[in-house]
């Protein structure tokens, strides 16, 4: 399990998008959201989704990216994206290689034994890939502070 620290260079990783297109995290050359979310189409993650669709302008302005991460299948993240009019990048790490490399699996979620998901989890990554920001929440019920993010990415150049 990794644990990654404000500071430190952000874990590269190559995984799926909704398209089943790579999506790297290197690829972007802004500051980037990373949003992990435990599961599409349940209330607290649709609401934290559309929470940042809404943002999104606002990020935009700020020259930040949002990605989205769950261990969901890419064709659930679709469906999700299309039913919510997300727009921006859901990544699929279903073989829970991302989540493991962040320090934020949710082992035996929701009680079901061996199955794990993503916590709710935030990092802004600056643009030279060092970590600035990290929330993790161990209650799935928590949204993450919306206006502390857009205060972090504002003091990021």
């Amino acid at each position: 399990m990794g644990d990654v620290n404000i500071g430190e260079k952000a874990p590269s990783f190559t995984i799926v998008d909704t398209d089943l297109k790579p999506r790297t995290l290197g690829e972007l050359d802004k500051k980037v959201v990373l949003a992990f979310y435990p599961g599409a189409f349940t209330s607290v993650c649709t609401k934290e989704m559309c929470a940042f669709r809404d943002s999104l302008a606002k990020f935009n302005d700020l020259n930040a990216s949002v990605i989205g991460i769950s261990v969901n299948d890419p064709f659930t993240n679709k469906a999700f994206a299309e039913a919510n009019k997300l727009n921006f990048p859901l990544l699929s790490d279903y073989n829970r290689e991302v989540v493991s490399l962040y320090g934020v699996e949710a082992k035996d979620f929701a009680g079901l034994k061996g199955y794990t998901a993503a916590k709710r989890a935030v990092f802004i990554i600056g643009r030279n890939g060092v970590i600035r920001y990290k929330w993790i929440s161990d209650d799935l019920g928590v949204e993450p502070n919306y206006r502390e993010i857009e205060s972090e990415l504002e003091l990021i150049a």
